[in-house]
């Protein structure tokens, strides 16, 4: 059976099949819906059901709140409509501009960092991946389950797809990239994915935050942004516990080095005393908090642990008056067997 979507703020129409959520029919016909984790955990693809009716399938309650539900709001990557419908949702600009493929690759280098892997893979020659800086691809395993990755390096820079992979205990694609896998393995992906990338219509100076591997899309995003010669202020706000989990702080320093645009605030909350440490200290939404009062003038780009992504929306909205429409996110959420995303 197949029902029609119509997205009020937009006049945009798109069908979707009785197997289809809302999401993947949008997906499919080029609308380009807001969306992370397609898991129902992030809330980033929740608009209002106005007319019509959803199935809403299973969600995290952080995600979507019960008087949310009670207002007609739904999870659109978990949401099967039950008939035809009509949606109010904000569409996200340029997204539906590329293809999704699904593509083979292979395995070129991998380049173990304290506890991340820097995994490069080679497309088919014929073949290149076009994307948006900040999007991710999903790896496709062979017993159907699949990973999402962010990609690390920047669209003009596209002979390999750069993935950096935390190795996590009991993480079973973590555990086998770390100890199993080999150049020249063959595997399967699909992409571009994901509304998390640089918009490109604004001069707005720019605040990234990073946790962890939160830095692999920042890093695609920053090396865009400079290839172009886009003389935005920028400053890069990178958290981790410990000195080396900040496994790419060299290349970071060099973008300060170079750039009189770019500042690079590293933030530690657990440094260890042979680190040596006499940087910042701390959460590292609240070094942003202690160095800005009114963030009114500024995008806001953040990355890693969904505890990071929540704070720092939550403060810079309501205590330095971020708008809503200037903060964009991407929050890593554990796969279900304890496989990390990022």
């Amino acid at each position: 059976m197949t029902n029609r979507v119509n997205v009020v703020s937009s006049g945009h129409t798109f069908s979707v099949e009785a197997h289809e959520t809302v999401l993947e029919g949008a997906l499919r016909a080029g609308v380009a819906l807001p969306y992370g984790c397609r898991d129902g955990a992030c809330g980033a693809c929740k608009g209002k059901v106005v007319s019509g009716e959803v199935e809403q399938g299973g969600y995290q309650d952080k995600a979507l709140s019960a008087s949310e539900r009670e207002q007609g709001m739904a999870l659109f990557c978990c949401a099967r409509a039950k008939g035809d419908i009509s949606i109010e949702v904000r569409e996200v600009p340029g997204a539906g501009e590329i293809q999704i493929k699904t593509l083979p690759c292979r395995v070129d280098s991998i380049e173990k960092i304290h506890d991340v892997a820097v995994l490069k893979l080679k497309l088919p020659a014929s073949e290149r991946l076009q994307f948006k800086a900040g999007q991710y691809i999903d790896i496709l395993m062979k017993d159907g389950k699949k990973r999402s990755f962010s990609i690390a390096n920047a669209p003009h820079d596209d002979a390999f797809l750069e993935l950096h992979i935390r190795h996590q205990a009991g993480g079973s694609f973590s555990d086998y990239v770390f100890t199993q896998m080999k150049a020249r393995e063959i595997m399967r992906f699909k992409g571009p994915l994901g509304s998390f990338f640089l918009r490109e219509d604004s001069d707005t100076p720019i605040i990234f935050i990073a946790s962890g591997t939160g830095f692999a899309p920042i890093k695609g995003i920053v090396e865009h942004i400079l290839h172009h010669g886009t003389l935005r202020p920028m400053v890069f706000y990178w958290g981790a516990r410990t000195l080396a989990d900040l496994y790419m702080a060299e290349l970071a320093g060099s973008w300060q080095a170079q750039n009189s645009n770019f500042t690079f605030i590293p933030v530690l909350s657990e440094s260890l005393p042979e680190d040596q440490w006499q940087g910042r200290h701390g959460l590292v939404h609240q070094a942003v908090l202690d160095d800005f009062k009114d963030l009114s003038g500024y995008q806001v780009y953040a990355c890693g642990a969904p505890v990071m992504v929540e704070a720092a929306h939550s403060s810079f909205t309501h205590k330095r008056a971020l708008l809503e429409d200037a903060f964009f996110s991407d929050a890593f959420f554990l796969a279900k067997d304890t496989a990390v995303s990022g």
